[in-house]
């Protein structure tokens, strides 16, 4: 594919790239690199399913004919399934959410930057959605009802049933198709965004620009404010998304007539079914392809639902959906789900070899000489055995050296564990050599590895590495 993005960039822009930066996509299987040259910098995307690359590039050029702020696109090789479009940046309304959490820019910065995109939003659904062409649209033309029993099955069995949440098929079908027709008899005439959230909004020269919009559909308005509002991991306050729906009414007021009443009460129900859908993500990505930050998403996601669930009287009647959403909320096992485990490898080895090597990156870790142990591989009935072995496990409980030497060492790993966890760390190596790596280093690994191995917020990797060779 280089060689293609390469000849493509010769064709197009008349020279050579200098640099090549792949960039992460997340949950997407498009790939992106920034390709710089000192005449341009843009980025190359690629993806193998080429309806969808039609429906953005389609898009895109619709978007942006109708004033909204779309990457540009510069040349297309759909035979290739190869695009370039313009650099927006690295920086997303997400990443300036996460700057405020730290303190390093004001509410306030965001805030306006939220009503930047409040006020984009109508623009985009209402003027731009106004004689839309959806003849590319993929994989619907519409967000109609079987577009809807998509999302409440991918929340059935990506996350109900890999989380465990038991259910009545009847029941949770019959509910579905309740909520599958309230949500249809609203007004469903709009440009659908789709996937309306805090990564895909770019924040470019201090101004909004909207990004991954190719899964775009004819629909309800409320629905891209429920993404945004209820974005997971954006976490976004209360008061805060109250200001933000009080500002979408009067901005979308501009362009059409809404009945405030009724379209708070569709606004609560589409919310749901964004959640739902973003469940069914996070349990497709996380469970299923075992990707760390769509786990980490769940709690924020269950708080939603839990605010929603004591706050919020739907205009329509779903109780075993109520049902389920409270066993959610309830399950220590979901809210405990994305809690990064610390990986803790012990290691035993012999001086005689070297240290072991640390393959986390992080440098290494504790090492605990054990060679000032009485050793018990000096006497000839200990010489085949080793630290596993019960001779030697009696031979070295009898030493106080070796009582005080575990004791000492437990301590210092012990505060070590708790320190990674309070700040998020990911690996922990602690090693016990030894002469021959063989006794006294195997029982010590072995005798922390037992210590250890209560503590839920740890998962221990030991390795004997003079047995295992």
């Amino acid at each position: 594919m280089i060689s293609k993005i390469k000849y493509l960039f010769q064709k197009t822009f008349g020279c050579e790239i200098e640099w090549i930066e792949k960039i992460s996509a997340h949950g997407s299987q498009r790939e992106y690199f920034r390709l710089y040259s000192q005449k341009i910098t843009c980025l190359a995307a690629t993806n193998e399913d080429k309806l969808e690359n039609i429906a953005f590039l389609d898009y895109s050029n619709q978007l942006s004919e109708k004033g909204i702020c779309v990457p540009k696109i510069y040349c297309q090789d759909l035979d290739n399934n190869l695009y370039f479009i313009e650099d927006l940046g690295n920086t997303t309304l997400y990443d300036l959410i996460e700057l405020e959490k730290k303190g390093e820019i004001s509410f306030q910065e965001l805030r306006n930057l939220y009503h930047k995109v409040i006020e984009e939003l109508p623009k985009i659904q209402i003027l731009a959605g106004k004689d839309f062409d959806y003849s590319n649209a993929y994989p619907r033309k519409a967000f109609d009802k079987q577009s809807i029993a998509w999302d409440l099955n991918y929340f059935k069995y990506y996350f109900l049933k890999l989380s465990g949440i038991a259910y009545n098929e009847q029941e949770l079908e019959t509910d579905f198709q309740t909520l599958t027709n309230y949500l249809l008899s609203t007004n469903c005439n709009y440009f659908l965004f789709r996937d309306f959230q805090s990564r895909n909004i770019m924040i470019f020269n201090n101004e909004p620009a909207f990004i991954d919009y190719q899964g775009g559909r004819k629909g309800a308005l409320e629905y891209d404010l429920a993404s945004l509002l209820f974005d997971a991991k954006a976490d976004l306050k209360p008061e805060f998304r109250e200001e933000l729906l009080e500002l979408y009414i009067k901005e979308a007021n501009k362009y059409i007539e809404l009945d405030e009443n009724k379209f708070r009460n569709y606004f609560y129900a589409y919310v749901y079914i964004r959640i739902m859908q973003a469940m069914g993500a996070y349990g497709f990505r996380g469970y299923f392809e075992r990707k760390e930050h769509f786990l980490k998403s769940i709690p924020f996601a269950l708080n939603n639902l839990k605010y929603l669930e004591e706050n919020i009287n739907l205009d329509v009647n779903i109780p075993y959906l109520h049902k389920i959403f409270n066993e959610m909320t309830n399950s220590e096992k979901l809210q405990n789900i994305a809690k990064q485990k610390l990986k803790l490898t012990i290691n035993s080895f012999s001086y005689k070899r070297g240290y072991p090597q640390d393959l986390s990156g992080n440098g290494g870790g504790f090492v605990f000489d054990c060679r000032a142990i009485h050793n018990p591989g000096r006497y000839e009935e200990y010489k085949s055995l080793n630290g596993r072995d019960k001779l030697v496990i009696e031979f070295l409980e009898k030493e106080n050296d070796a009582q005080l030497f575990f004791e000492n060492s437990l301590e210092m790993v012990s505060q070590s564990i708790k320190t990674y966890l309070d700040r998020n760390f990911t690996n922990l190596s602690v090693s016990f050599g030894c002469t021959g790596g063989q006794h006294r280093s195997v029982f010590f690994a072995e005798k922390l590895a037992k210590a250890l191995s209560q503590n839920p917020d740890i998962d221990i990797v030991l390795k004997h590495l003079e047995q295992n060779k």
